[in-house]
């Protein structure tokens, strides 16, 4: 038997357009997404070309810095999908990377070398648990007063935006704690804080790997469970789909190489003179890592597990929920505890990325959390969502940010009215959509 005989007959009023998205079931807003982040990146890039003489978007540099600039506003913005969905919001995460940041510049500054001495490499592991684990209990504690004493998120998360803020401050009376652990240090990013042109491509050998097991595996479940197949050329084009994207990525941050600088101290240090037309390539960074494998665990946690069944039930009826059995207040609690873990997380990445921990750490970073979930279609209504949208929604805002600082309108007013717009736009084009398919 043929693919083809186990797909329902395509109507013929169908256009090409929307048989190749029924064949290979894209998803028509990511789609518009990535078309939005391309013109984007197009924009800024000519703009700089032909208005101010310097086309610097689209290089290795920029690119791989603006993936390392996303890492942790798009962390947050996975846990938000799901605050979202079931129709909560929280305001507080970004006070709440400012709180475990400043403790974690204590505790790894100020603290643990008390005890364990200065660079002991227990120092980074602690810090990180800690990190993670106050996160959890911030959000634990403000998902029990959603749920147990039926304040709304709104009010309990903006009393956490200032409470949480205010406690940083006093944590370490105002002063910037730096610097950080060295090994902790590299958690941020940086020549160092990542892993090489030989690890990337290992990374995306793997990748490669799960891409085509993913469509090998995703077929033949559908054989065994009789679900309609996708035509073979539609297979074949998701699996170069995945393949080219993951390869040019690889390329691309292999092709931004060490400053001088830093080329010139790293073989001082191995007691030799630098080669003529030396070349390392930063490869992946660490958070660009560590984001990958939250959106990868996010992803199944909402599409293979109960809890990702139960939150977008949640999400589209709470009472029915309810009725069903679905225990909706300890579920609340266990989003908002999963909220803060990742907050925290951000929070890790933040403070070694800048080396230190300041006051301003996390400062307004709630509203880039939820407009990238929302810039990447999760409804405000509750029910809707996706990580992938949601870290294409925090890769967008930030490549608006980026790009207009390298265009010349670096200051901080100018982008959050871009930000402000963007947000504006993307709800009104979900209310669009959502009326368009009922």
């Amino acid at each position: 038997m043929t693919d083809t005989s186990h797909r329902p007959q395509t109507q013929e009023k169908d256009g090409p357009i929307a048989a190749f998205l029924r064949a290979t079931e894209l998803d028509p807003r990511l789609i518009g997404m990535v078309g939005a982040l391309f013109m984007i990146w197009v924009g800024f890039h000519v703009y700089g070309e032909f208005v101010l003489g310097d086309g610097s978007f689209l290089t290795p540099r920029n690119l791989w810095n603006l993936s390392v600039q996303t890492a942790s506003i798009g962390i947050m913005a996975t846990g938000m999908v799901l605050v979202i969905i079931t129709r909560n919001i929280d305001l507080s995460v970004g006070s709440i990377v400012g709180v475990t940041g400043m403790y974690m510049g204590l505790l790894q500054v100020e603290w643990l070398p008390q005890w364990l001495g200065l660079g002991h490499p227990m120092i980074w592991v602690i810090t990180v648990i800690f990190g993670l684990a106050v996160g959890a209990l911030i959000g634990a504690f403000q998902g029990s007063l959603i749920a147990y004493l039926s304040i709304p998120s709104f009010i309990v998360t903006l009393g956490g935006l200032l409470v949480w803020r205010g406690v940083a401050f006093l944590a370490a009376d105002g002063r910037t704690i730096s610097p950080v652990d060295a090994t902790f240090n590299l958690i941020g990013g940086g020549p160092f804080g990542a892993i090489g042109g030989t690890g990337s491509w290992i990374v995306a050998a793997i990748a490669a790997a799960g891409v085509i097991w993913m469509i090998v595996n995703g077929r033949a479940n559908r054989k065994l469970h009789g679900f309609p197949l996708r035509p073979m050329w539609a297979e074949v084009f998701m699996a170069a789909l995945g393949l080219g994207v993951i390869g040019g990525a690889t390329l691309v941050v292999n092709a931004y190489p060490w400053p001088k600088g830093i080329l010139k101290q790293y073989y001082e240090g191995l007691g030799q003179e630098v080669p003529e037309n030396a070349f390392i390539s930063h490869g992946y960074a660490y958070p660009v890592l560590i984001l990958l494998v939250v959106a990868i665990g996010m992803t199944i946690l909402m599409t293979r597990t109960r809890f990702g069944r139960y939150v977008f039930a949640i999400g589209g009826n709470p009472e029915a929920a309810a009725l069903s059995g679905i225990n909706t207040r300890a579920m609340t609690v266990k989003i908002f505890t999963l909220m803060g873990a990742l907050a925290g997380l951000a929070g890790v990445i933040a403070s070694a990325r800048l080396n230190s921990a300041t006051n301003a750490l996390g400062d307004l970073d709630e509203l880039y959390v939820i407009a990238s979930a929302v810039v990447g279609g999760t409804s405000l209504a509750g029910g809707v969502g996706t990580i992938y949208g949601a870290i294409i929604g925090a890769l967008v805002l930030v490549s608006l940010q980026t790009g207009m600082v390298l265009i010349g309108f670096g200051d901080g007013s100018y982008r959050k009215i871009v930000i402000g717009a963007a947000l504006v736009l993307a709800v009104y084009l979900d209310i669009l959509y959502r009326k368009r398919i009922k």
